[in-house]
């Protein structure tokens, strides 16, 4: 019961701040942060221990999948290139250079280990890195390519934490080893991956109830990660080639009912884990304070040393990344080079997050031979770039997007891209109902014929002034009739005349037209 309450209040604490946080236009994932560092010296507040495993088995294949869902295939393919720069060569990169700059400051760790720490420190989060790129409205590649490089540089980074910490802990390693690792992780994981897909999507196919549909979708992520971990194999892979497959075929694998239903649950689920996640991180400071035994001047030396380790690596890479593959002449005519600006962003859009925590807690209490090491201090690096880089970098990432004038994506182009389609979509559907109309009545036929022109219009429409559009008007006085019709049926059901059953289908019929209603109003 206790653990229960413990789980209640830190969600009512999870929607507060985060209600707060929209009302005064603060990013949620940093107050949530800054509130848990807060929470963590409250007397008498629980402690909160995450475990290793909770993290990497029980929240990051959820949140891994729900994202892997919401990325557009064709783009990540488009940038590719850059995703594996980024998710494969800066992750190595800022492992070996944060190792070997830890390994200088303390001469008598062993080198395997300080390069197990640099894995620990070198992904940037899953979560963190999109949650405020969406929120600040940066360009929709650049929040592709931060989206691509999120869900798949955990999976280098366990590997490569994997293969250190058995240097570290006395178990050969060798080129033979570690290939066979790189090969079984990432080519198991896509088989995994693959083979998720293809049984989920069948089972999507076969399954017409939303409810089971959506049950289904709960539970793809957790099995893929089982079976990929029991396999030895990346489980951070597998899942994401399974949400990625899914995501992309989503709208023929599924009813609209158990699309719906499945995309209102996930927002849920992302919004509720995402928060607690935050608040999480936060909460371990006590903890890791009062594990921390090593001499305030030697924490301190070696923290700021991989901090600015950890930060100028990122730049240090993303500058010849960019602009190196352009001397390639294929590569400069498909993508050309883009200003300084772009990358200087990317460069500070490296927020670490509870990943790098995890896996901090996952190092070994002891080393070959039973030899000791500063395992707390190196738990306390970790937290450190996590709190550093987190609210740091993601409270000044707006105002280096403003400064750095980003542009943004071309609201008129996309607008005028939606009408040209839905323009040939509704030409399309008013083709085949001229093919099946032949029994219908004619009122009928014009009705629907109507609604087709609608959409065309109302997409049309989005590009004129800022004057109320016709389905504007359309949209605010329906949103009245549709309350008045509710009124009626409510009072209805209080005086008797229908019973509770009736009420509810009319409602939800109702609620389903207003919910179509909302893009328009948003627009």
């Amino acid at each position: 019961m206790t653990g229960l309450l413990v789980i209640v209040g830190l969600t009512a604490i999870v929607a507060a701040v985060s209600a707060a946080s929209r009302r005064y236009g603060v990013l949620a994932p940093i107050a949530l942060v800054v509130v848990g560092l807060g929470l963590s010296f409250v007397p008498g507040f629980p402690e909160i221990h995450i475990e290793p495993e909770f993290v990497l088995v029980g929240v990051l294949p959820p949140l891994l999948y729900v994202a892997a869902l919401e990325t557009s295939v064709p783009a990540f393919r488009v940038n590719l290139r850059p995703i594996l720069l980024l998710a494969v060569g800066l992750v190595i990169f800022t492992a070996v250079i944060v190792g070997v700059v830890t390994h200088l400051l303390l001469p008598d760790v062993p080198l395997a280990i300080c390069l197990a720490l640099g894995a620990v420190v070198a992904p940037p989060d899953a979560i963190a890195a999109t949650a405020v790129a969406r929120r600040i409205g940066l360009p929709r590649r650049l929040v592709t390519i931060l989206e691509g490089e999120s869900l798949l540089n955990d999976a280098t980074a366990l590997v490569l934490f994997k293969v250190t910490v058995a240097a570290a802990i006395g178990t050969a390693v060798g080129p033979l080893a570690v290939s066979k690792e790189v090969l079984l992780s990432a080519g198991g994981g896509v088989l995994v991956g693959a083979i998720g897909a293809v049984v989920t999507g069948y089972l999507h196919r076969r399954t017409k109830d939303p409810l089971l549909d959506n049950t289904i979708s709960v539970l793809a992520p957790f099995i893929v990660a089982a079976v990929a971990e029991r396999l030895h194999a990346s489980a951070v892979v597998a899942v994401v080639v399974t949400g990625l497959y899914l995501g992309h075929r989503l709208t023929t694998l599924m009813s609209a009912a158990s699309r719906l239903q499945m995309g209102a649950f996930w927002r849920v689920v992302k919004f509720l884990l995402e928060g607690l996640v935050f608040l999480l991180v936060g909460l371990q400071l006590r903890e890791v304070l009062a594990a921390l035994h090593t001499p305030v001047g030697t924490a301190v030396g070696v923290t700021v040393a991989v901090l600015l380790t950890v930060v100028l690596t990122r730049f240090a890479w993303m500058y010849p990344a960019t602009y190196l593959a352009r001397l390639v002449t294929g590569v400069r005519r498909r993508d050309p080079a883009p200003s300084w600006r772009v990358p200087t962003l990317l460069s500070w859009a490296g927020m670490r997050g509870v990943v790098t925590l995890a896996t901090a807690l996952a190092l070994p209490t002891a080393l070959a031979g039973g030899a000791p090491y500063p395992r707390d201090l190196f738990v306390w690096l970790a937290f450190a770039v996590i709190m550093v880089t987190l609210v740091l970098q993601g409270m000044t990432l707006p105002a280096m997007a403003r400064a750095l004038r980003i542009p943004p994506d071309d609201r008129t182009q996309d607008v005028l891209a939606e009408a040209t389609v839905q323009q040939a979509a509704s030409r399309a559907a008013l083709v085949k109902l001229e093919e099946h109309a032949d029994s219908a009545p004619e009122y009928v036929v014009q009705r629907l014929r109507g609604l087709a022109e609608q959409r065309t219009n109302t997409a049309w429409e989005r590009l004129g002034t800022n004057r109320e559009t016709p389905s504007g008007a359309y949209v605010r006085l329906r949103r009245i009739m549709l309350e008045a019709e509710r009124d009626v049926f409510r009072r209805a059901r209080d005086d008797g005349r229908i019973p509770e059953e009736v009420l509810v289908r009319a409602q939800r019929e109702l609620d389903l037209e207003e919910s179509m209603l909302e893009r328009t109003e948003e627009e």
